[in-house]
């Protein structure tokens, strides 16, 4: 169920490498525009925006696999 689901993606998360695990942190948690993430990386909007898509990619990856069984 909803619980289930939130355990998985929650453990995914985890998974993740640290700078990942950061994006997604600073974006969804804490509401910081790109711009602003790139600044606390020191690295520029467009790799923020690569990092994001990254870690997006493995965690839908991951849930592809969840709800395949």
């Amino acid at each position: 169920g909803r619980h289930e689901l939130q355990e998985v993606v929650t453990a995914a998360i985890e998974k993740l490498p640290e700078r990942l695990r950061q994006v997604l942190h600073l974006y969804y948690a804490e509401d910081c525009t790109l711009r602003e993430i790139g600044a606390i990386l020191e690295v520029s909007e467009s790799r923020v925006c690569q990092l994001h898509g990254q870690a997006v990619a493995r965690l839908r990856a991951r849930m592809k696999t969840w709800t395949a069984r």
